[in-house]
């Protein structure tokens, strides 16, 4: 495997202990990088991984991650913002009240607002360093009673790229990645109990009703290969993108 040049980077992945974070803080690992995880709960990570536990839809909790990680690592080098959760309004949009905005503002969106305050001036300081923020293709194709969320994820692109064009002269890169359907096993079993349906059907369901042209469901691991080569080094001209990935799916639609 060709080295991206991570060895010794110092990396902070938000939601690092599931799904796409956790397949980021693995491949992280296996460049050589020093690695904070943070998420809501306790939870098994890679040896040599530094768990800080905070909630970081709340202020304070993206102070205390900040403050923790900082003190683990001694600096920064790679921030990715990879925390986020869909809170769906089954009734629709007409429905969702203040409460669903905002917690799907905080969650999505000021929760990465906050800790990129923090922690990209530390990076702005030292003249380099990638920061990825994990959106979603819901910002671009949003679900009727999914659009609370997509309007953050919305925002939260408009930021990445005013944000990339803010700290870019300063040696700071800023790239997003806008993922569509990726396997997430907790998600789907959570949904099966909910329906009474197998796992294997909400998996073809989903496919069903969002066709992607590969025909398959993409992996945390495709997820995780996008995101550190944005973060690395060997991006290192690439700023103020957003890339899909999922499978072809924004493309056809």
């Amino acid at each position: 495997m060709v080295s991206l040049g991570l060895e010794g980077a110092r990396a902070v992945v938000t939601g690092g202990t599931r799904g796409m974070g956790a397949a980021t803080v693995r491949r992280l690992v296996d460049e050589g990088a020093r690695v904070v995880a943070i998420a809501r709960n306790a939870a098994p990570v890679p040896a040599g991984v530094h768990l800080v536990t905070a909630d970081l839809s709340t202020a304070d909790g993206v102070e205390a991650a900040a403050a923790a990680a900082l003190d683990h690592l001694g600096g920064l080098d790679v921030l990715i913002d990879n925390a986020g959760q869909n809170s769906p309004v089954p009734a629709g949009v007409l429905a969702a009240d203040d409460e669903d905005w905002r917690v799907n503002l905080d969650t999505n969106l000021l929760s990465v607002v906050r800790l990129d305050r923090i922690l990209v001036p530390h990076l702005v300081a030292q003249g380099s360093g990638a920061v990825v923020h994990v959106s979603s293709g819901a910002a671009r194709s949003p679900q009727p009673n999914a659009i609370p969320y997509a309007a953050a994820k919305a925002a939260l692109n408009a930021y990445s790229t005013g944000l990339a064009t803010a700290v870019g002269p300063h040696g700071v890169r800023v790239t997003g990645v806008l993922p569509g359907i990726v396997e997430n096993t907790e998600s789907y079993a959570r949904a099966a109990a909910d329906t009474g349906r197998t796992v294997e059907q909400i998996r073809a369901d989903l496919l069903a009703r969002l066709p992607v042209p590969l025909g398959r469901i993409g992996t945390p691991e495709e997820a995780a290969e996008v995101i550190v080569f944005q973060a690395s080094p060997r991006a290192s001209y690439l700023t103020g993108i957003l890339v899909p990935l999922d499978g072809g799916l924004l493309a056809s639609r």
